[in-house]
């Protein structure tokens, strides 16, 4: 976990320890010093890369959404092959899946992500926004498909996306137990795939 201090010092290499800290004493315990010396420099080091804790907090977190989230559900949202109708679904699913999955999984960052949520404004509605272009472009495929009705698809992109929020925003993990979840998310779904058919 640590570096010799005749390497060269990256911001990638800081957020990839800044990561392993994190999951070694959790977000709210985690210093700047603790990911200096993990790394064997000065906290003065790591403030020449990141300004604040708060900005380290916010650029690891982004990291691990694009990483996490953003790029897989990447790749489903470029498949060429499936129907829209599938890939849509697919996409949510996947989003869903994971969300639930780091919860469970990966509990210290999920907490980074779910407070980072809270203070980090305008990197979660980047993020967000992102997450939407990408269903944008599925919707924009079923309608050339003749699967959707005609519409704007970043508007119905922006109506899944909040239908949806229960089952994928960090602030209804404790629902995501629930023996129901799924059926209830199917139940959903189904309705709101009537609306846009």
């Amino acid at each position: 976990m640590s570096m010799a201090n005749d390497l060269p010092l990256t911001k990638e290499a800081i957020l990839d320890t800044a990561e392993q800290v994190l999951r070694r004493y959790g977000p709210e315990k985690t210093s700047v010093v603790d990911v200096a010396r993990a790394l064997q420099v000065s906290h003065g080091t790591i403030y020449r890369h990141f300004p604040s804790k708060a900005a380290l907090r916010e650029a690891t977190t982004e990291r691990w959404l694009e990483q996490q989230i953003l790029d897989p559900l990447e790749q489903i949202a470029k498949q060429s092959t499936e129907s829209a109708v599938k890939q849509l679904r697919m996409w949510f699913e996947t989003l869903v899946q994971r969300k639930r999955k780091f919860a469970n999984e990966d509990p210290e960052m999920f907490a980074m992500y779910t407070s980072v949520t809270l203070e980090a404004v305008d990197m979660i509605t980047t993020h967000v926004n992102n997450l939407i272009i990408q269903v944008s472009g599925i919707i924009e495929k079923g309608m050339q498909q003749k699967k959707f009705r005609i519409g704007q698809p970043d508007q119905i992109a922006k109506a899944l996306f909040s239908a949806t929020t229960r089952f994928h925003h960090p602030a209804h993990a404790y629902e995501w137990s629930l023996s129901s979840i799924d059926e209830e998310f199917d139940s959903v779904w189904r309705l709101l795939l009537s609306g846009i058919e």
